[in-house]
């Protein structure tokens, strides 16, 4: 099983598509294992976007990110990365196919409602900024034999 770091972005809950969205990603059988509502700081949000803050268009990054509550979350399944990341669609909303969240849901590139992490390395770093080890709970639920053949297993 692999995990992934998803993140409701601010426009996601303004817009009050948590739930809807969220549902998504529990309809294909991924596990949910942390949840919390908070503010991004700032310091928070320099260390996630640590490769974009020198960028120019960071500082409106920030701005969004840090201007309302998100919904952090990690999320487990067989290629749970890959997996999630196809669920969302193309970054930017306008690009992205129908039938992916940022194709039915977003026009934008920035406020594309959910942010999913691009590797499993990047995965590990962005759970750890936003969860302790003991908030994330591992869990196998009694549907599980359901998702997957024995076979099928990683």
């Amino acid at each position: 099983m692999e995990r992934s770091f998803v993140m409701f972005k601010p426009d996601c809950l303004e817009r009050r598509l948590l739930g809807r969205i969220l549902a998504r990603f529990e309809d294909k059988g991924l596990r949910l294992l942390a949840m919390k509502m908070l503010l991004v700081t700032p310091a928070m949000s320099r260390q996630h976007y640590a490769e974009h803050v020198s960028k120019p268009f960071y500082p409106a990054l920030e701005q969004f990110i840090t201007g309302a509550p998100v919904v952090a979350t990690v999320m487990e399944g067989p290629e749970a990365v890959r997996v999630i990341r196809e669920i969302l669609g193309a970054t930017s909303g306008l690009k992205a196919a129908a039938g992916t969240i940022r194709g039915d849901y977003s026009s934008s590139r920035q406020m594309n409602l959910v942010h999913a992490s691009d590797s499993p390395e990047s995965a590990a770093r962005e759970i750890a900024i936003y969860f302790k080890a003991d908030e994330v709970v591992a869990w196998d639920p009694t549907l599980a034999c359901w998702l997957q053949a024995p076979d099928e297993k990683d």
